[in-house]
């Protein structure tokens, strides 16, 4: 497996690298440490340029040299350019099977948020993207023993849920698969907007979101169990979004890491569940995964 963790000078970007060194990987795995130059007009003398350039190589060097120090091989490169353009284009050249990033940080010589970098990549990614950060109040288990997969049973959540097997977590560690019955709010609020459903109407929808979100449990149970995993389950009838639903059952469980598909299904329709894994990846208290399809090499 090849892994490329994205740098820049933050503490939330140290932190995703501390978080990708300590995660147990595949045999096998290298990494691939890279940070940013981005160039500015503002930069009106050659030795600003050099000062970001300096301290995009010594982020990168340290980086290295921390996971070397896990006994994993690494690489690092120093990428001129706009972030989220680099580090994508970097990821497909490598043939990155992993993005890690973290959840914020500084970019370029006007110390811009990154989250709108890690959004993007969490949007474009030709692979799976992880961002790395702190259970919020308390040390990290960056080993991730409790593990909450969201899934609507579609060919997306499916990958998520063989991604999860497919890899070595800790002794003990723990899946729990959530299911949301999406269905409940939408039908719900139609009760009371013209036209009205009938009452049957909202139950056979009721009951049909439920079967789904059932069967939905049930085919990633089947991935995970047969890779010796501890699994439990739980489906959610709340009145609330999906990404929604999955935050306050990570906060509620004091999940680790929360694992999640990149497209899937919506009730009865559908959709792209970009929002969704977006919301979910750069709000939660703690890591995520965003399982995205592996594009062709």
């Amino acid at each position: 497996m090849k892994i490329l963790v994205a740098m820049d000078t933050s503490a939330a970007s140290q932190t995703a690298l501390e978080g990708a060194a300590a995660r147990r990987w595949p045999a096998g795995t290298s990494f691939e440490v890279v940070s940013v130059v981005e160039p500015s007009h503002l930069w009106t003398t050659t030795a600003l340029a050099h000062a970001a350039a300096q301290r995009a190589e010594e982020t990168v060097r340290k980086g290295v040299e921390l996971l070397q120090a896990k006994g994993w091989e690494a690489a690092g490169a120093t990428l001129t350019g706009d972030p989220k353009a680099a580090i994508l284009d970097r990821a497909r050249s490598l043939g990155a099977d992993f993005i890690v990033v973290g959840p914020h940080g500084t970019s370029g010589a006007m110390k811009l948020p990154l989250g709108s970098v890690a959004a993007t990549i969490l949007r474009y990614a030709p692979c799976p993207v992880a961002v790395m950060r702190a259970k919020a109040g308390e040390k990290a288990d960056f080993e991730a023993r409790k593990i909450l997969l969201g899934t609507d049973g579609s060919e997306w959540s499916e990958r998520a849920a063989r991604s999860i097997a497919g890899r070595p977590w800790p002794d003990g560690a723990e899946v729990r698969i959530l299911s949301a019955v999406e269905l409940v709010l939408g039908t719900t609020r139609a009760l009371f907007e013209p036209p009205f459903f009938d009452t049957a109407f909202v139950e056979a929808a009721r009951e049909e979101a439920m079967k789904r979100a059932q069967e939905a449990i049930a085919a990633a149970r089947e991935i995970l169990s047969a890779a010796g995993l501890n699994v439990t389950e739980s489906i959610s009838v709340l009145f609330d979004t999906p990404a929604a639903i999955l935050l306050g059952e990570a906060e509620e469980w004091g999940a680790d890491l929360i694992v999640v598909g990149s497209h899937g299904r919506r009730g009865m329709e559908r959709f792209l569940l970009g929002s969704v894994s977006e919301a979910t990846a750069l709000h939660a208290k703690c890591a995520v995964e965003v399982i995205r399809h592996v594009e062709a090499r």
